[in-house]
């Protein structure tokens, strides 16, 4: 009888899983195998270890559901997947492509150990939208710019969705393993969040549905994307379909443009993607005045206190905080992205990055940075001020929009705006 084994890594669902179909489709039995792997966590946000538990526990009952089960190892994910391929006689190792420098170092480690075992490696779509490097310009190995690649990202041909397996048959004899406990998330960075989003397949498919009653910019998609939990190419799908989705479309757009920026940039983030001759300033107390939101702009301040308390912020509210920490206080996009990446739940490695350097003018923009009016922004994202009265007590006496622009002196011991 034929076995292969599925390493779950961050594609934590069942449906529109295109290496958990075919490994039910041709084989006898599969293992469904997820390992947890102490180099990865010890890098990784508390925020994100947080949500990996529950998606995990999620993930194992819908496996369960279908006679199955999620098979859970912890150490180094090359050598205890080996160990599974052995243990269990698989023939094969199914697993779901991505282009972070991690990833792609473990898909070649894999690649090499599994075939010195006897048996061979197989990777799927299934992260991305459009798979990366499937849309390539006329001259070069991918898109630079935002605008071209999401024109052919419109015009390009998706596959088709994968329907969850019915059943999964386990190899007998193979011991589960426990899931991990709530100790893991002491090994992470940064804080954890009091209000963070839950983990799972079922929440995620609650924000699709909260998203079908009221489209908005805020669909919290994020942290479900990033682990899978949420087929994106589902989403796409959705989005698609929905008359007011083109804001959504645009964004599962830009996260495929990062992806296959990531793939042929693995440097992205360290260096500049697009290198410009910008003067920054080393000033550590603004820099920490900036991440425990007390600059003194009150949408700025908002957003980053938002971050710590539910280790997520909305998109335009990131490119403000964003702005205002490169554009303003001249401090370097990385030390931002970096402490982004250490507390959002949906921290990734192509979009956090990305992102932070199309803001700062040295990502996939042909031009220098934007330079923004915040107060105009804020006005305009908040106008009746309640966002930052809900994140920035001192200013909850002052009403409306006038909350943005608070007297001096300042209520509530709120500093002035940090130049």
């Amino acid at each position: 009888m034929s076995t292969t084994v599925v390493l779950f890594t961050r594609d934590l669902r069942v449906s529109d899983h295109p290496a958990l179909h075919a490994a039910v489709t041709e084989a006898d039995r599969v293992v469904p195998l997820f390992v947890v792997d102490p180099a990865l966590v010890r890098v990784s946000a508390r925020n994100r270890i947080a949500y990996l538990l529950e998606a995990l526990a999620e993930l194992r009952g819908l496996l369960r559901e279908r006679g199955g089960e999620l098979v859970v190892r912890q150490g180094d994910t090359v050598a205890e997947t080996v160990r599974i391929v052995a243990e269990a006689g698989a023939q094969a190792v199914y697993l779901s492509a991505d282009v972070s420098a991690a990833a792609v170092r473990r898909a070649r480690q894999l690649t090499e150990a599994v075939r010195a075992a006897g048996a061979h490696v197989r990777t799927f779509p299934g992260v991305t939208v459009v798979p990366p490097g499937a849309l390539r310009p006329a001259h070069g190995d991918h898109y630079q710019i935002f605008t071209p690649y999401l024109n052919a990202w419109r015009a390009a041909q998706w596959r088709s969705p994968r329907p969850a397996p019915e059943r999964v048959r386990l190899p007998e004899g193979l011991v589960p393993g426990p899931l991990p406990g709530a100790e893991l998330i002491r090994l992470g960075t940064g804080v954890l969040a009091p209000q963070r989003e839950q983990g799972g397949p079922r929440t995620a498919r609650e924000r699709i549905r909260a998203w079908l009653a009221q489209p908005n910019q805020d669909s919290r998609f994020g942290c479900h994307l990033h682990f899978g939990c949420l087929s994106p190419l589902e989403v796409a799908l959705v989005a698609r379909e929905h008359p007011r989705g083109a804001l959504l479309l645009r964004q599962l757009a830009l996260r495929d443009f990062h992806h296959q920026v990531l793939q042929a940039f693995p440097r992205l983030p360290r260096a500049d993607y697009r290198p410009r001759p910008i003067q920054w300033r080393d000033d550590d107390s603004a820099f920490a005045a900036w991440c425990s939101g007390r600059t003194g702009v009150p949408i700025v301040d908002a957003g980053m206190r938002q971050l710590l308390w539910e280790g997520y912020v909305p998109g335009r509210i990131r490119m403000l905080t964003a702005t205002y920490l490169t554009q303003v206080l001249r401090i370097h996009w990385k030390r931002g992205a970096d402490h982004f990446y250490s507390l959002l739940v949906d921290g990734d490695v192509a979009n956090n990055y990305g992102n932070w350097q199309q803001i700062a003018g040295t990502g996939g923009v042909p031009r220098p940075a934007r330079r923004i009016n915040l107060y105009r922004q804020a006005e305009r994202y908040d106008p009746s001020g309640d966002y930052v009265r809900r994140f920035v007590p001192e200013l909850r006496s002052i009403s409306g929009s006038a909350v943005h622009h608070p007297p001096v002196p300042r209520p509530g011991g709120y500093p002035p705006p940090l130049r």
